[in-house]
């Protein structure tokens, strides 16, 4: 069994529900110590949602050195019907040639990777020119408030400089390294709420149904295009999540529907474009409304340089795989990241089974993801010597 795999085990039997890390990150953090890491643990909550952070810094004796932080979550989502699994979700289990278990893909295999690769680094390069960083949190599958987030914001305070980031995040399709994301779209959510007047149903004439009002206003809205996207996001796309009216009888007009929404948006379009863009189409629709918004993230984007074209030359040497710059999916960690570090990247192992029953890996995917991660600490170290040689 490769260390690797031997360390992914060993995180997926910690039953890490969010915001849980039942000492995931202090079995790192006993991996990084004896290499020189300083690692600090940062706790962030309510008592009754306290949240595990971990941030362990090596920092360089080398001038002009630059800094690589390696960042993913600890925590994952619930199971589901444990009856539907064929083994245990905690108990690591080889079936097929793959590793089963909750967090398999998403995303302690990642983990286990990171550190193995830069233990086997640090081995070959005892003094490198780089810092390199663990920035590691329990609130990735929650609501993201008391995580990465706050972590950012105290090293900020501290002026600490991030010059590359690789998330951990499941980005791959079929075999590890053949996609890779260099930024995600932003989130925007809405909270609808159309007013009319309850009444008998067999006398509309005195009510006002307010579904009847909205009908046309909410095809206006699914029909409407955004923005055409560009070179590396797709557009801007708008989708009804829930849609709740009604009193529970079948003959009562309800006084109001509530419409659940979300954007998926580009750099195209901005925050304040499409919230204004819905407000007119429901007040050119005559509607008596009140409307929510939640912003979750802004769209991020690493423009092609040191970090991707590292990132490429390590899969293309280590899986024999051109990999494909992509920005699909959902929103993660790399949003808060993005903001002080400038160039950050998720790579991670195949991601067609996370958040599933039955969630796993192919073993085959594992060691290769490390060598990947330690080919990019080599060349992003050989970057640095030769630029200050």
């Amino acid at each position: 069994m490769s260390r690797t795999l031997q360390l992914a085990e060993q995180l997926i039997a910690r039953a890490s529900l969010t915001p849980l890390d039942l000492g995931c990150q202090d079995l790192m953090a006993q991996r990084l110590k004896p290499l020189g890491f300083e690692c600090e643990t940062i706790v962030s909550g309510p008592e009754s949602f306290k949240v595990t952070n971990l941030w362990a810094l090596r920092k360089s004796t080398q001038a002009h050195s630059r800094t690589l932080v390696w960042a993913g979550h600890t925590d994952v989502v619930p199971t589901g019907p444990m009856e539907r699994w064929s083994s245990d979700p905690f108990t690591p289990t080889h079936r097929d040639g793959r590793l089963y278990g909750r967090g398999a893909s998403d995303m302690k295999t990642s983990l286990a990777a990171m550190v193995v690769a830069t233990e086997d680094f640090l081995m070959v390069n005892p003094d490198p020119h780089l810092n390199i960083a663990f920035l590691i949190t329990s609130d990735e599958e929650g609501p993201a408030l008391d995580g990465t987030v706050v972590v950012c914001e105290k090293l900020r305070a501290r002026h600490q400089t991030l010059d590359w980031c690789i998330v951990g995040e499941p980005t791959s399709i079929n075999a590890t390294g053949d996609m890779i994301k260099n930024g995600r779209r932003g989130t925007l959510s809405g909270k609808l709420v159309v007013q009319g007047i309850q009444g008998h149903i067999a006398y509309p004439q005195l009510a006002r149904n307010p579904i009847h009002q909205l009908a046309p206003a909410l095809a206006e809205l699914v029909a409407m295009k955004w923005d055409d996207g560009n070179a590396f996001f797709p557009p801007t796309s708008w989708q009804v999540s829930n849609i709740h009216a009604g009193t529970g009888a079948s003959n009562v007009i309800p006084a109001d529907v509530v419409v659940d929404f979300n954007f998926r948006f580009c750099t195209e379009s901005s925050v304040e474009s499409l919230q204004e863009r819905v407000t007119q189409v429901l007040d050119r629709h005559g509607l008596t409304f009140q409307l929510q918004w939640t912003l979750g993230g802004m769209p991020f984007l690493t423009q092609p340089g040191e970090l991707s074209q590292a990132v490429q030359a390590s899969i293309l040497a280590h899986a024999g795989l051109q990999t494909e710059l992509s920005t699909t999916g959902g929103t993660s960690d790399g949003r808060f990241i993005a903001k002080f570090c400038p160039q950050v990247i998720e790579l991670g192992p195949p991601n067609a089974t996370i958040h599933q029953v039955n969630e796993n890996v192919r073993i085959q995917d594992i060691e290769p993801l490390k060598n990947i991660y330690q080919g990019v600490l080599e060349r992003l170290n050989q970057l640095v010597a030769m630029k200050h040689s």
